[in-house]
């Protein structure tokens, strides 16, 4: 494929330049750290080189499985039923398992109804990079918690969560998964570089990034939340809308060290960096320091368990170098004597 883009604009090694890896306009919230992900997945698209066509993206339902339409527009292209992404991508990185599959899902999509789906594609360790765009609430339904929010995180309208929070890391470890990471949307250069990594990957790599919800995840304190503009404001006529908002970035900082960050509401989160020392090939170690972390209420951010060892699915199931979609219909269906002495034998 060549690039229709003029000499003078920079291309990579296949001929395409930066802009021929974009998609459609994002129609998010200003500000929205989703915008940065998928910003990102353009960027190392066009670092690698990947070609468009042998790209498949895929989405559930929610804020984050809009995203797909943001990148690689170019790509093959599905978005699925709520919770049920994985259950399409096996299926069709099964038909063709030579194409790159980047699957982008919610912390609703991924923790709640598709919990099971998840965990089943973990396990037969589909090749495909997972991302779970992670902000604690149902965003395109008016900010209900979701399975990861915090125990005792207060919202407006959703009220106290009283439940502990699923850590989607450690539910991808428990089930077997051998590239598990963790990030922050405004931590660009720690995206792209996880991003990269995760795609070289030979079964599922699941990254969980924080990326907060500007709409939704906010306090009243703040005289940009919503609850204080609902007391101040005199309506003329009943509307929506969500206030613009400059996206939440942070500065470099080293392995081990802890950055606090303020929220577009004013709360804060704490980020810390996986030590130097830390050894990713340990999965109880990784699990354990899951846990320290959620005791703390830190989010841990780096690659957390790593094990390249377990063959992917379509090295399980040996479908060799052609891909099932290519191959004619004598190759993929049994013959009509075969049929026929099958049918015969239940007479």
């Amino acid at each position: 494929m060549e690039s229709t883009s003029p000499r003078s604009i920079k291309v990579n090694a296949i001929g395409l330049a930066q802009a021929d890896y974009k998609g459609l306009p994002s129609t998010l919230c200003q500000g929205c750290g989703h915008n940065s992900i998928a910003n990102q997945i353009v960027q190392i698209a066009y670092e690698l080189s990947l070609r468009p066509h042998e790209v498949l993206k895929l989405s559930g339902i929610g804020c984050s499985s809009k995203s797909p339409a943001y990148f690689l527009g170019q790509s093959f292209g599905f978005n699925t039923l709520h919770g049920r992404m994985p259950s399409l991508a096996t299926g069709a990185l099964i038909a063709n398992h030579h194409l790159r599959g980047i699957g982008v899902s919610g912390d609703g999509d991924t923790a709640s109804i598709g919990l099971g789906q998840f965990k089943h594609m973990v396990r037969r360790n589909v090749r495909m990079v997972y991302i779970v765009e992670n902000n604690g609430v149902y965003g395109l339904t008016k900010g209900q918690f979701s399975a990861t929010a915090d125990e005792g995180q207060v919202l407006k309208y959703a009220g106290t969560n009283e439940f502990p929070p699923i850590d989607i890391c450690m539910e991808a470890i428990l089930a077997g998964c051998g590239f598990v990471a963790r990030s922050f949307s405004g931590d660009a250069g720690q995206v792209r570089e996880l991003l990269k990594a995760a795609l070289s990957h030979r079964g599922t790599a699941v990254i969980d990034i924080i990326s907060p919800c500007v709409a939704f995840n906010n306090e009243d304190t703040s005289t940009k939340s919503y609850g204080y503009g609902k007391e101040h404001e005199n309506p003329l006529h009943g509307i929506g809308y969500v206030p613009k908002e400059a996206e939440i970035e942070i500065e470099p900082y080293d392995p081990g060290e802890m950055r606090v960050v303020e929220m577009h509401d004013g709360s804060l989160i704490q980020l810390r960096k996986l030590e130097s020392d830390y050894d990713p090939t340990d999965r109880l170690g990784a699990m354990h320091r899951l846990q320290w972390a959620q005791e703390k209420q830190e989010f841990i951010t780096g690659l957390i368990y790593y094990d390249d060892s377990r063959p992917n699915l379509a090295e399980t199931f040996r479908l060799g170098g052609a891909s099932l979609s290519t191959l004619a219909d004598e190759q993929i269906r049994p013959a009509q004597s075969v049929l026929d002495g099958l049918m015969n034998s239940l007479m």
